[in-house]
């Protein structure tokens, strides 16, 4: 199916002609148009365009209108105000008419694909071997998946990259342990859940912690574990895939209650460019990128300079010979360019890691790894805080875990449900309850913008009042209650025939604009933009429910009409919240 030309580039493209017809010198010019409160559209591009011609703008914007044709097409009608502003009103045929067209096209409501698609690799969810995930890894994980979504649907080619932290110095103490207590990780017969994973690891890590403290040999051990570990040592590298693996089952138990699909392949954590590193840190020291200093490979910035007033570098290897983070990074990034073919690589990790991304792209871009034509980003994040204004602990004083966070939005959502429910079995609220509770989490996270702290606060997530999920879900619920309810043989139709109260025309003019959104929300990164477009809709579709009766319309034709505007704003807030993760029951 065709994309669908809005009606803001139609009513775009008809004054360009107008201004052009007008100036011939005018073509190209932008008439700067935008929504108003004071009609449908308002065009404040003639202001410029006078002041360059040197000519009165109300005089010229008078010109314009003669040159645009009015009628029930598109433009219904065209008047100048204050300065030299257009006015514009649609004409209610073209709303109901590029509706009908977004509606025919189910699968993607005439939202294009892009024409030049690039290739994006996108690193995000990063957590830790044999380390429980908390709430830090939760705006990692929920903005990378809606920004994959957000890509995807609009063609881009994704690889997803989860760059797992498998590698280092405190594995020597755990592998070690494990080496001397071998059973410790020993399932019972059957499946083992993420829960069980993971609390075999947190205990398992508490004692080697324990012993690597109070016993000097168990702690020489260790070290010497450290070298076996980055020697490749096979007896030493199956005891730490053991850890790996165990961690695995927890994390995919973790992001199955996400409700993020996350594939073994797209785990490519620290160890996936071991190989890499030496010739990594070759190829800085060759082109004269990383110079040594005091014996360690290091990358110095001009405007890195640390309180002493002297420069702080990036170091890429330590004077021990050991790798840092920076040595993993950068290989990280001539994986993703020359193999991977990427021109885009995206990084959602915390606006705390800021200054260390920054250097790693500045070392990347001298070495020519990073050019004109690949560009790296770093989607910074804030922190999550609690109702305090202070970042989000327990009342001891410990960090969040990410599972008791979403176990106990679950429970405050399932009451919700529950407490509205009037034909759902417990058995459905369970389900509903967690696709609400999931969805109330994900949504406050999407809905401020990334690189905004966000308070942290279940009673207002799961609130069914003001800027929430549950508000959304509900809007969707409701009105597939009312298009159970339509009367046998009536079905949604579009009559553009029809004039429209004007509570339809502001709920037609938004939904028009979701393919805007869409693009906007993509190439920005950004999927705040898509949330508040898909709380307005919602906020729209309840002014024109309490204004205009949908079953009770005055003739057939208007129920049917009423009954289309009703389908096509759910199935865009359906496919709205799908790009940013999250379900919308069909009962609630």
């Amino acid at each position: 199916m065709a994309s669908v030309t809005s009606l803001s580039d139609s009513v775009q493209q008809h004054l360009a002609s107008a201004l052009s017809a007008t100036r011939p010198e005018a073509a190209g010019a932008d008439p700067l148009l935008r929504r108003s409160d004071r009609a449908d559209y308002q065009a404040n591009g003639i202001l410029a365009l006078a002041k360059k011609a040197k000519a009165n703008p109300r005089e010229l914007a008078a010109e314009v209108v003669s040159h645009v044709v009015t009628g029930d097409e598109l433009i219904k009608d065209v008047e100048v105000s204050g300065p030299g502003f257009l006015n514009i009103t649609i004409a209610d045929r073209a709303i109901t008419a590029n509706l009908a067209a977004r509606y025919a096209d189910t699968g993607r409501l005439g939202v294009p694909v892009t024409a030049h698609p690039g290739t994006t690799v996108i690193d995000y969810a990063q957590p830790n071997v044999a380390k429980e995930m908390h709430v830090g890894h939760l705006r990692s994980a929920v903005i990378g998946d809606s920004v994959v979504q957000l890509l995807e649907f609009t063609g881009e080619n994704v690889v997803r990259r989860h760059h797992i932290g498998d590698w280092g110095t405190q594995f020597g103490m755990l592998i070690q342990y494990l080496d001397e207590h071998p059973h410790e990780l020993d399932h019972k017969e059957g499946e083992v859940s993420g829960e069980e994973a993971m609390s075999n690891l947190d205990r398992l890590y508490k004692t080697a912690r324990k012993l690597f403290d109070s016993d000097e040999e168990f702690k020489t051990r260790s070290r010497r574990r450290v070298v076996d570990l980055q020697a490749g040592d096979p007896r030493t590298l199956s005891i730490w895939q053991k850890f790996v693996d165990e961690s695995k089952i927890y994390f995919f138990s973790v992001f199955e209650k996400l409700d993020m699909e996350i594939q073994d392949a797209d785990i490519v954590g620290e160890s996936g460019y071991n190989d890499m590193l030496a010739e990594t840190c070759r190829l800085l020291e060759e082109s004269g990128v990383a110079v040594r200093s005091e014996g360690a490979l290091c990358v110095f910035f001009e405007d890195v300079l640390g309180p002493d007033g002297k420069q702080v570098p990036l170091i890429v290897q330590k004077s021990d010979g050991g790798y840092g983070y920076a040595a993993t990074d950068l290989s990280a990034i001539r994986d993703r360019v020359f193999r991977l073919k990427a021109d885009t690589l995206l990084y959602v990790v915390d606006a705390r890691q800021a200054l260390h991304f920054k250097m790693v792209f500045e070392t990347a871009r001298r070495a020519g790894w990073l050019g004109d034509d690949v560009k790296a980003i770093q989607l910074a994040f804030g922190t999550v805080l609690g109702k305090d204004g202070k970042p989000f602990k327990t009342r001891e004083g410990e960090t969040v875990k990410l599972v008791d966070l979403l176990d106990e939005a679950i429970d405050r959502a399932s009451a919700v449900v529950r407490e509205k429910a009037q034909d759902l079995s417990e058995e459905e609220i369970a389900e509903r309850g967690t696709q609400v509770g999931v969805g109330a989490v994900k949504y406050a996270d999407l809905s401020t913008s990334a690189n905004r702290d966000y308070k942290f606060d279940l009673d207002q997530m799961v609130s069914l009042n003001g800027d929430t999920s549950v508000y959304l879900q509900y809007a969707y619920a409701r009105i597939q209650s009312i298009l159970r309810k339509a009367p046998e043989g009536v079905r949604p139709s579009a009559h553009p025939e029809l004039a429209l109260h004007e509570a339809e025309r502001a709920l037609g003019l938004h939904v028009d604009a979701f393919a805007e959104t869409v693009a906007d929300a993509a190439r920005e990164y950004a999927p705040h933009k898509l949330a508040a477009y898909l709380y307005q809709l919602a906020s729209l579709y309840t002014s024109f429910y309490d204004k205009c009766p949908v079953l009770k319309a005055e003739s057939p034709d208007q129920v049917a009409n009423r009954l289309f505007l009703c389908d096509i704003t759910a199935r865009t807030l359906h496919r709205g919240m799908a790009l940013l993760g999250i379900r919308t029951p069909e009962r609630l």
